[in-house]
């Protein structure tokens, strides 16, 4: 598929970076969606920067190593700033919900979803009300 047809439908961005859980593509598809799952927020920011993106699902992994922020999520929603009309749900573990509020307190989200979950909470996060 080229790009040009990539960015003329709905266009879900999945980032994987830890997994874990199941692959979500058919739930996205059944929803209208055309998916692209990158595993690297390094590839993630690029793809952003070339595609316009409906729908953005990532992954917030708290991260000790990092000096200035607080996971790897913060540098893809800065890239997600650019994008127009962009919706964010971020998948995270309940024990990482008050680390995540640094990062929700300056970026635009969507939704959230909290480990464990199923299908219907996730159809229910991506869901977009008019």
């Amino acid at each position: 598929m080229s790009l040009s047809e990539i960015n003329s439908k709905k266009l879900l961005l999945a980032v994987v970076e830890q997994g874990g859980y199941p692959d979500f593509t058919a739930l996205y598809e059944s929803m209208g969606y055309e998916v692209v799952t990158v595993k690297t927020p390094r590839k993630a920011i690029s793809f952003l920067k070339k595609n316009q993106v409906s729908m953005l699902v990532a992954e917030f992994n708290f991260q000790t190593d990092f000096r200035d922020r607080t996971s790897s999520l913060e540098s893809i929603m800065a890239s997600v700033q650019h994008q127009q009309a962009i919706n964010v749900v971020i998948l995270l573990d309940k024990e990482n919900i008050e680390r995540f509020e640094r990062v929700s307190s300056r970026f635009s989200i969507h939704n959230t979803v909290a480990f464990p979950f199923d299908e219907v909470q996730l159809r229910e996060a991506v869901t977009l009300t008019d």
